[in-house]
């Protein structure tokens, strides 16, 4: 089984001290919650978490708060049904030819987010320096929006 990201991964010796452990898991729980919204998740997890889900919804929690509470941390093929798996085999995964033609998540998630920094006077510090917040999740989901789009376009989905 193919596993997206772990945040385990991400919350090793070189994780910033300065910053909430829950930021290990960010940039994963706004992609989760983009599928979530779109419809993408798996029958699987949406029976193994129906109350975080839920929460998610009512954005009572984050989707990094969900990724660590209700899914140990990782998102893998199994927690994503048939179409979600194919975006997110060509857009959230590493070196992908409709990512290196377009964009990947992570190039997307750093530059969004670097840019708004820039406009505030302000940069990050590093990648888990992004805040988990609605707000930011808001502005990822439109660059999600915008890449699905083209990824339609890319696989003749239209």
């Amino acid at each position: 089984m193919l596993k997206y990201d772990d945040a385990s991964w991400h919350s090793g010796e070189n994780f910033p001290e300065d910053v909430p452990r829950k930021n290990c898991a960010t940039h994963t729980g706004m992609f989760l919650n983009w599928c979530m919204e779109n419809n993408f998740i798996s029958d699987k997890l949406k029976g193994k978490a129906a109350d975080e889900i839920e929460r998610l919804i009512r954005r009572e929690i984050t989707g990094a708060e969900f990724i660590l509470t209700a899914m140990d941390g990782k998102l893998s093929e199994s927690d994503l049904n048939h179409f979600g798996n194919s975006f997110a085999k060509d857009y959230y995964a590493d070196d992908t030819d409709f990512g290196n033609q377009y964009s990947s998540f992570a190039d997307d998630y750093i530059n969004l987010f670097d840019t708004k920094a820039e406009q505030n006077g302000e940069s990050y510090k590093s990648f888990y320096h992004i805040e988990d917040t609605h707000e930011n999740y808001f502005l990822m989901r439109q660059m999600i929006d915008y890449r699905f789009e083209e990824w339609k376009i890319y696989k003749n989905l239209n």
